[in-house]
């Protein structure tokens, strides 16, 4: 008798946590709890529900698992902000890449300055010292939030139709990818604490993390650009799917 008495209350349990967490879920998905929405505490969920607190755990410990929520010591559970995803080992057009995920777009173009390679520019792009640059600095913006910032180096003499650049309005990935095809590419991947600058940029806390993907393009072995993009490191990653090498 109380083996049956326990598993009833085992199975009721369980029933319950799966309505729970379908509730939850429910309001997150549909929208209805937005991103950064504090979850109810643990005692709110308790009440609400006439359950105990490990009914409680277990379905906020599930929906972290998930990434649906984030668990803060002391502050709460609150509803986590969605995670960018690219593949490594593709160049993406960020305005089409935000766009894709259902979320408005917005660029802005922070600097822009022509100029004659300089040392570092000569290393980075491989150019001659009287080469024209074009040295941008600009912010993608995703549903109003920082998106990432980007910091890049164009080869004018590898721009055949340098008239028809107008990077106030339109971001230089797009128009690069529409008007100078490339034929080779590399990305170096690494994370860095943000400085004072992309703090700013990014409107998060100096030395939060950051994940930085430098990329390099080429056509017919002439360097076309070089470009720096920095995402914050808590809303971004990156993942590529590959096969074993044939040998």
């Amino acid at each position: 008798m109380n083996e049956r008495h326990s598993r009833g209350v085992d199975l009721a349990n369980g029933t319950l946590h799966h309505r729970i967490r379908a509730d939850i879920e429910g309001k997150i998905l549909s929208g209805e709890w937005a991103p950064g929405h504090r979850v109810p505490f643990e005692h709110e969920l308790m009440a609400g529900y006439a359950c105990s607190r490990m009914t409680v755990n277990k379905v906020l410990s599930g929906l972290a698992a998930e990434g649906l929520i984030e668990r803060r010591r002391r502050a709460g559970s609150f509803v986590r902000r969605p995670q960018f995803q690219s593949a490594v080992l593709q160049i993406h057009d960020i305005k089409a890449e935000v766009s894709g995920r259902s979320q408005t777009y917005g660029y802005e173009l922070l600097s822009q300055r022509r100029r004659k390679a300089n040392a570092a520019d000569r290393e980075l792009l491989s150019v001659g010292p009287r080469t024209g640059i074009l040295a941008l600095r600009c912010r993608h913006l995703a549903d109003g939030r920082p998106f990432a910032v980007e910091e890049r180096l164009i080869n004018l003499a590898a721009i055949p139709t340098k008239e028809m650049m107008d990077f106030a309005s339109e971001p230089p990935g797009t128009w690069l990818l529409r008007h100078v095809p490339w034929t080779e590419a590399e990305h170096h991947i690494s994370a860095m604490e943000a400085d004072a600058a992309t703090a700013l940029g990014l409107k998060i806390a100096e030395r939060s993390a950051c994940l930085v993907v430098r990329r390099r393009t080429w056509r017919s072995g002439e360097t076309v650009t070089v470009v720096r993009l920095i995402f914050p490191g808590s809303s971004y990653y990156l993942v590529a799917r590959f096969t074993p090498s044939q040998r």
